[in-house]
């Protein structure tokens, strides 16, 4: 063999030596990770190679699956009430992905989460059956929360405060997520996805706003704990106006007439006294009302529902003005209704706050749990004293307050009413709110619920929490009750 043969068949032999190596490498090491990888056809065909695994409410599916022509995927979800349950189910798309639910156990529900597989279905990589997520969701409660809101702009939550199971999340405008579960929905994708109204944002869990004066129930809860006031029933110290401190600005109250000035705790939630929480939250500092409102779950970045909800804020780095507009929940104050619910929970639980969740178990085609939320896993927010104060206050504030619209027939029902400030100097219609909880003397039965009603189409001078969310908050509480 010549010189010149024997070089080139190195060569060769070394191109394949390469060859070979790097197709083991690929196929060994590289293998799982282009498997995986969202750009891979066949990911997304396996996705939807069969029916997909359903969300249920009370025992049954509120989803289910297509069959598909003219596709390399087989099935595409459906779903039964769309509009009803889209804030809880969120959307499976096979073009846009999937949102809240669906996104957090889509690997359960389409059959690729590998706890579904036994070992040797791992090894031949044989996709098994879909799992089952189910909900916490009451259908009554949710029922009446979407129909109360109607065609308002707004959104509402029910929490059991014992147990922490939301009964109902409510997101309107909605939308039905089967518009957009195919692959050739981009017509019905650009229309939600543009509308001004935002159907696709949940706003029960992620746009926090100003909460108004609900988020007095915060500050006289830290003045409690503080013992800045001995008792709902104690005089405070608040002037009627009240001037801001270092500032000539004057804030008044709604009801001129009201019994504001030196008024007790119970006086000024029923009237929303804004003079008395202002001064009552500069009297305390910005780190005291901090601190309590991040016991209630202000400034967590991380609560989790399962679905990641927005942090509503309690903000830093005030002086003392700010500090006591903070105190009627306006400045830079902003909350979910989530958030708003949690704090009446607190307060319905005798100062206890139960993690709130709305799936209780996600298990596989047998019936066998692979994840199970605990109900009352609990945290001390405030003294059981405090929360039997504050929930009697609240009882006044819908027994002859500003809550009226809220009262249940033979329930105990405490609520406390919000209007918050909306657009530069107040120039856009305000935000409506309610919190409230209710409980069934017969059977001690409880629940609690917040609503925000961010625009109802009503005139400016008709906008209140009493008008607005109570009703909507009482046909909720009725229906849990009941």
């Amino acid at each position: 063999m010549n010189k010149t043969i024997r070089h080139t068949s190195v060569f060769v032999l070394v191109l394949v030596l390469a060859l070979l190596g790097r197709a083991t490498w690929v196929q060994a090491y590289e293998g799982k990770a282009l498997a995986d990888d969202s750009k891979n056809r066949r990911k997304t065909m396996a996705q939807y190679a069969q029916p997909l695994g359903n969300i249920v409410v009370a025992g049954s599916p509120v989803t289910g699956s297509k069959r598909t022509e003219g596709s390399d995927l087989a099935y595409k979800r459906t779903y039964t009430d769309g509009e009803l349950y889209a804030a809880v189910t969120g959307f499976s798309s096979q073009a846009y992905g999937a949102t809240q639910l669906e996104g957090i156990y889509s690997k359960v529900l389409d059959g690729t989460d590998d706890r579904l597989k036994n070992p040797l279905d791992a090894v031949t990589r044989k996709q098994q059956q879909p799992g089952t997520v189910v909900t916490t969701i009451d259908p009554d409660v949710q029922k009446a929360a979407y129909r109360a809101l109607g065609g308002k702009k707004g959104a509402a939550v029910a929490i059991d405060p014992a147990s922490g199971r939301i009964l109902a999340m409510v997101s309107t405008p909605s939308y039905d997520p089967s518009r957009i579960a195919g692959t050739n929905d981009g017509s019905a994708w650009k229309e939600l996805s543009a509308d001004p109204d935002k159907p696709l944002v949940n706003r029960a869990l992620r746009q926090p706003l100003p909460p108004g004066s609900t988020f007095k129930l915060v500050v006289a809860a830290a003045a409690l704990e503080d013992g800045l006031y001995g008792s709902v029933d104690t005089a405070t110290k608040s002037p009627d106006p009240y001037t801001l401190p270092g500032t000539r600005t004057v804030l008044r109250n709604e009801n001129a007439s009201a019994p504001c000035e030196n008024a007790t705790i119970r006086t000024a939630l029923q009237y929303s006294c804004n003079n008395v929480f202002a001064k009552m939250a500069a009297d305390l500092g910005q780190d005291k009302v901090r601190a309590m409102a991040e016991k209630f779950g202000f400034n967590d970045a991380e609560r989790d529902v399962p679905v990641r909800a927005y942090a509503s804020v309690y903000p830093s780095g005030m002086d003392k003005a700010q500090t006591a507009l903070t105190g009627i929940g306006q400045f830079d104050v902003t909350a979910t209704p989530l958030q708003m619910a949690m704090v009446s929970a607190v307060i319905a639980n005798d100062g206890l706050l139960a993690a709130p969740h709305m799936v209780s178990e996600v298990v596989d085609s047998d019936g066998d749990a692979l994840n199970s939320y605990q109900d009352g896993d609990t945290e001390r927010i405030v003294s059981s004293s405090t929360a039997e104060q504050l929930r009697s206050a609240m009882v006044t504030v819908v027994e002859k307050g500003t809550g009226t619209n809220a009262a249940v027939d033979g329930a105990e029902v405490g609520g406390k009413t919000g209007t918050a400030q909306h657009g530069e100097n107040n120039s856009k219609t305000p935000y409506a709110w309610f919190t409230s909880y209710a409980k069934d003397p017969s059977t001690g039965k409880r629940v609690a619920v917040a609503v925000m009603i961010e625009d109802s189409g009503a005139a400016r001078s008709e906008v209140s929490g009493n008008g607005l969310a109570a009703p909507v908050a009482q046909k909720m509480m009725e229906a849990a009750l009941r």
